[in-house]
Parts: structure tokens; C-alpha cells; sequence
């Protein structure tokens, strides 16, 4: 829970925005249920490690928090990456959750430009948290 939340402060921070005003659903679930949603929501078969589902803005509640979305993680397939990457899985969670964050937020890596940018900004909130650049290949 810790973790998660250090994640969302540093995202929202970053991104300017309050978090108090916010509220972001996260669940951590397992590759037969990834799975499930990675083809109904996307068409793709197997587990993904991250999905991200912004809320409607149609149901938006008169008062408190507004929901921003739901963010889907696999921990098997999380734990898989961190043992072949040599990554601490603390880190490597982050990452995700920062990256779905992001999503929520409107950031994508449909092109070359936009997943550039998106991963700048993933490198930089993460620095902010002492992780270090999850592209590097050389960490």
C-alpha cells in the first residue's frame, strides 16, 4: 500500500494535479485473469503486466473524490519480468503503476513521439522516488 501510494504522489505531483481531489482503483490479480481482460478489453491473448481503464466521465459523483480509473496488475507475470530484467520487484511495480497512471491521465506510446515523451516522464517520476530509468538495459 505504501509503495502505491508513493507511486500516485509522485505521478500527480509531477503531473500538477491534487491528489486528495482523486481516487484511482488498483488490483493486483493473477495471469488467468489478466489474461481474461488483456482479450476482452484489448483482443490480445496471454497476460500483459499492466492495463489501464480511465473512468467515464458520465458517472462522476456530485461529491468527494472524483475517480480517475482502474489500474489491472499481474503479479505473476510482474514477478516473471523482475526475475529475467534482474529488477527489484518494488521497482519494477512502480514503474507499472506509473505507467498506468499515465494512461489514466491521457499519456500514450501509440507512436515513436508519444512513447518517447510518455517514457521521459516515466524516467523522471520515477528519479523523484530514487528508482532509476527502467529502459536502461545496462541497470
Amino acid at each position: 500500500e505504501a509503495l502505491t501510494r508513493r507511486a500516485v504522489a509522485a505521478t500527480v505531483d509531477r503531473l500538477g494535479l491534487r491528489h486528495e481531489s482523486m481516487e484511482v482503483s488498483i488490483l493486483f490479480t493473477d495471469d488467468t485473469e489478466m489474461a481474461a481482460l488483456n482479450r476482452r478489453w484489448r483482443g490480445k491473448d496471454g497476460p500483459t503486466n499492466v492495463l489501464s481503464f480511465p473512468a467515464d466521465d458520465a458517472v462522476l459523483p456530485a461529491e468527494g473524490p472524483r475517480p480517475i480509473g482502474d489500474i489491472v496488475l499481474a503479479a505473476e507475470t510482474v514477478a516473471r519480468e523482475c526475475a529475467e530484467q534482474l529488477k527489484p520487484m518494488s521497482d519494477h511495480a512502480t514503474h507499472l503503476l506509473v505507467h498506468g497512471l499515465l494512461h489514466l491521465f491521457g499519456h500514450d506510446h501509440r507512436d515513436d513521439a508519444e512513447a518517447d515523451a510518455m517514457e521521459a516522464l516515466e524516467i523522471e517520476i520515477l528519479s523523484t522516488l530514487g528508482i532509476g530509468n527502467p529502459y536502461d538495459r545496462r541497470q
